[in-house]
Parts: structure tokens; sequence; C-alpha cells
């Protein structure tokens, strides 16, 4: 459509503030002008005011993106070539998708808690027994790599000392020439975990603290938080074509129908 002068400044403003024109906007600017105004401004507020850069920004909703909570293909897409168009190197985009295929252990480290919980209720817990040598290796290698030695990795320790081991390799691949520094892998674990559509409060409290020790400033962890919200803006970015094809071609829904 021909855009009027109001909707070619929206149109631009949009652009400049989140990097990207979509099928999704352009149905919000027809629809919605003042509703696409308004997140164009919200969206874009922790990119214009935050210290993050525009590349850690884009890996951030890479792996938001890219999570198995969400899995929304057109975004990682998008966020992937903005990332490389800002710089970032293929192996950082790798290391982003290791650090959200991690993301998996999450249900593993509540649930070993609560099976703990509930065998100490039923009298079925034995009293530990002194770590092995095998066993005091992996949880120095741990400490070594994160600082702590969260109850999780306890309990994963006595359980199953193997799988605590295999855990402790798909978490500590340790730098690659090219990809993220640890600070950065924090920052996209932190992401990860305080994104709503998998919260994790005992992850996000531990990579608050792993920030912090890290020295990453209070004002980034905020900015992280406030991108995590942007998820929410895929319900326009799936929602809107959708209604703009039903308002287009209204009778095809009913003439299928019909035919059943």
């Amino acid at each position: 459509m021909t855009l009027s002068p109001e909707q070619q400044a929206l149109k631009e403003s949009f652009i400049r503030a989140r990097g990207y024109w979509r099928p999704w906007t352009e149905g919000l600017l027809r629809l919605d002008p003042a509703f696409l105004d308004t997140y164009a401004r919200y969206g874009g507020y922790p990119a214009a005011t935050g210290p993050l850069s525009r590349k850690m920004c884009e890996l951030i909703y890479v792996a938001l993106d890219g999570s198995a909570t969400h899995l929304f293909r057109s975004g990682l897409a998008l966020h992937m070539q903005l990332a490389l168009e800002q710089g970032a190197t293929a192996q950082e985009i790798v290391d982003v998708l290791r650090l959200a295929t991690a993301q998996g252990l999450d249900g593993c480290n509540l649930g070993v808690g609560i099976l703990a919980e509930e065998l100490a209720l039923a009298g079925l817990n034995a009293d530990p027994a002194p770590l092995s040598n095998q066993q005091t290796a992996l949880r120095e290698a741990y400490v070594v790599q994160f600082g702590d030695w969260p109850e999780f990795c306890d309990l994963w320790l006595r359980a199953d000392p193997g799988y605590f081991a295999v855990m402790l390799e798909l978490l500590t691949m340790g730098d690659k020439a090219g990809g993220l520094d640890r600070r950065s892998r924090c920052l996209i674990a932190l992401s990860l975990n305080g994104c709503f559509t998998a919260l994790n409060p005992q992850g996000l409290r531990l990579q608050v603290r792993r920030a912090l020790r890290l020295g990453i400033d209070k004002r980034e962890i905020l900015q992280v938080l406030q991108m995590t919200a942007h998820l929410g803006v895929h319900a326009c970015a799936i929602g809107v074509p959708v209604l703009m094809d039903a308002i287009e071609q209204p009778g095809e829904s009913s003439d299928a129908e019909a035919t059943r």
C-alpha cells in the first residue's frame, strides 16, 4: 500500500529503534499505528539506553528465539543475520546455541532436588557417604569453572557421578577461538533463565550472582531482563499476518467449512 507521510515516518522510526521491518509490523501500521509506535519505544528502550553492545543484544535474541522453550524460527533467522551484521562470528552463535542446549538441564536440576526431598519424607534416603576421589575431583573442577557449588550439583554428584561428569563436560567446554568469553556466556545464560517462556528462579538467582562476581554491572543485568520481555510481541508477529489474511480473504474459511 502507499504510505501516508505519517505512516512513512513511523515506519522509519521503528526501523531505527528495532533494526527491522516485518509483515507483522506492516500489518500493525495499517491496523493500529498507535500501538506500533508504542511498541517501537518500548522495544527500543533497552538498546537505546542500556550499556550492552548491539552485537550482544542480537546474540541474546538468538538465544531467546532458539531456546527449546520458544523455537521462534523467523525471529531466530532475523537475529542471527543481524548478529552477523554486527560482527558476531559463527563460533559465537554456535556458543549461544550450545548454552540454549544446556538449558534442558533446568528440569533435571529441579527434579533431582524434589526427588531428594521426597526420598527424605519417605524415609528412603541414606546418610551421605564421603565423596570418592573421582567425585571430589569433579566437584573441584566445577568450582574452578563457576566459583560456586549449587545444591543440585551435590545431589547429582552423589546420585549419579557418571551423569554429573558428562553434564560438567557439556557446561565447561571453555573458551574457543572466535567464541564467546565468560562474561558473554553469563549474559546469555542470564537471559535464558530470566525469560518468561522458561522462567527458572533458581537458575536466574544463580546467574545473577555469577554475573555480579564477574563484575557485570547492574544496568547490564537490567537490560538483559528487559529484553526477555520482548518475546511477548511474537503474539503479534504470528497473529497479525493471520488476521491480515482473514481480512483480505474473508470467504475462504467459510468456504472450507462448507466443504467438510
